[in-house]
């Protein structure tokens, strides 16, 4: 099946725990930041590759709430390369039709990072070959947490009654409103955890796991992992889904 065929069956949500940095990094005697900007020249790849594939929103998760229990060295070598790959991706990605996005809690972050990302965000809020999201100091537990305060804050103050609060009502608030559910979610590296990811959204996403390291990660596995999928029956619950 060509890159023609696979956009024309339908534009798919992929999201991918990008794992594995370090260790590729430290199996070659290398510093886990090596790793880390090695990993980040391999979202170039992948993010090019996507369209041709049928995806229409990539999720990455980049950087977890649990991650600050990292070294203090890293955590800040891990920041240095967010704000350097915005400011060396910008104009490829509004040039190259991607709406870049992020989702996650911003007030831990460095101000001048928090100015980055508003940035592009507001560079290639208008382009649509692409929805590119990036999980920055994000947690699933933590995203549905502040939705639930939002939620809470609304109720209290008059804007919905409580009988109307649903899925729907939830789902608003998450920082993902607006963006579709994941259909397949990706972990590298061998592990098989889902580490708070996209807790609330993934309901019904279909799983990878594949051993391979973040950098390594190729295009070529992507397109091999999407044939996989699309041979699976989707049955949220009760009939098959075409």
């Amino acid at each position: 099946m060509g890159a023609r065929d696979l956009t024309e069956a339908g534009a798919l949500h992929v999201a991918i725990i990008m794992d594995g940095n370090g260790r590729w990094a430290t199996e070659r005697g290398w510093p886990r930041l090596v790793g880390h900007r090695r990993g980040a020249e391999r979202v170039r790849a992948i993010v090019e590759a996507a369209p041709g594939l049928g995806i229409r929103h990539l999720t990455l998760y980049a950087f977890s709430t649990e991650n600050w229990k990292r070294s203090t060295e890293e955590v800040i070598g891990l920041m240095t390369i967010f704000a350097r790959y915005i400011e060396s991706e910008a104009q490829r990605l509004s040039d190259a039709g991607v709406r870049l996005r992020f989702i996650g809690g911003r007030d831990r972050l460095d101000k001048k990072l928090q100015k980055l990302m508003a940035g592009i965000e507001a560079k290639t809020a208008d382009r649509t070959r692409l929805n590119l999201n990036v999980a920055i100091n994000y947690g699933g537990r933590d995203e549905i947490a502040r939705a639930a305060r939002v939620l809470a804050a609304d109720v209290a103050a008059g804007r919905i009654a409580p009988e109307a609060v649903d899925e729907n009502a939830i789902t608003a608030r998450l920082d993902t409103a607006g963006i579709p559910d994941p259909d397949l979610v990706i972990r590298t590296s061998g592990e098989t955890r889902i580490s708070n990811f996209l807790l609330w959204q993934s309901a019904y996403a279909e799983y990878e796991f594949t051993q391979t390291l973040w950098p390594d990660f190729s295009p070529a596995e992507l397109e091999t992992i999407l044939n996989r999928f699309r041979m699976r029956d989707r049955r949220y619950g009760g009939t098959v889904r075409a």
